[in-house]
């Protein structure tokens, strides 16, 4: 059943939770650098203060947790060579194929911004297969989430004027992102792979979907008969 949104004239996209699931993956690189750098294991990732933060927020976190706050550009960095020599891709979740095709298929502008940095996007993309070709990661952009320089460069780079940022939807799963869409005058989505949908909807989302597969079959219903 059809409703009152308005359908989409563009898609954007984040990618950490919603793309894929590569928490193993970085956390994995979090602490191979940790023990490297520290000649100590980790501790455990806390999801509610960091899940969606810049990785060099991420970095400074963990450096306080032994003392060394000096280390973090060092840390950072080495997580990052640990990250991109990584070969096991993360996981694609739910949908994303679906909605990529659908999105190409309906000639509907989409893309990535991220805060994972351009070449782990990059890397994942060519390791999944997918179709991105417009990805942003958090080189691209002095100011990372929740700040919504992401989502308006990549806007930009797809070429969507101003006066229709109310009609580009942004699929997000963590607080940080979902505050970016809204702070880019965007129609935040939100996935509930982080945060459940109360949380997600207080936060400023106006739909949930549990994936992006519902999301797609949900585009699908509202699709407008012009397009069909």
């Amino acid at each position: 059943m059809k409703n009152n949104i308005p359908f989409p004239i563009a898609v954007l996209f984040d990618f950490d939770g919603v793309v894929v699931d590569s928490f193993q993956s970085h956390y994995s690189a979090w602490g191979n650098a940790f023990k490297e750098l520290f000649a100590t294991e980790i501790s455990p990732f806390p999801h509610n203060e960091l899940a969606g933060k810049s990785p060099y927020l991420i970095a400074e976190y963990f450096c306080k947790t032994v003392g060394h706050p000096e280390k973090t550009l060092e840390y950072y960095q080495l997580k990052g060579e640990h990250l991109h020599a990584g070969l096991v891709p993360p996981k694609l979740l739910p949908g994303v194929i679906e909605i990529q095709t659908f999105l190409t298929e309906q000639s509907i502008p989409h893309g990535i911004a991220s805060n994972a940095t351009r070449l782990f996007i990059k890397n994942s993309i060519s390791q999944l297969g997918l179709g991105f070709t417009s990805y942003f990661g958090i080189e691209d952009y002095q100011n990372p989430k929740p700040h919504p320089e992401a989502y308006i460069t990549l806007a930009k780079h797809l070429n969507i004027p101003k006066e229709q940022f109310l009609n580009t939807w942004v699929f997000e799963d963590s607080l940080p992102g979902i505050q970016a869409a809204k702070e880019a005058g965007m129609f935040a989505v939100g996935i509930a792979t982080l945060h459940n949908d109360a949380t997600l909807m207080e936060a400023g989302s106006q739909l949930v979907f549990p994936t992006l597969l519902e999301a797609f079959e949900y585009l699908k219903l509202q699709l407008p008969d012009t397009r069909s």
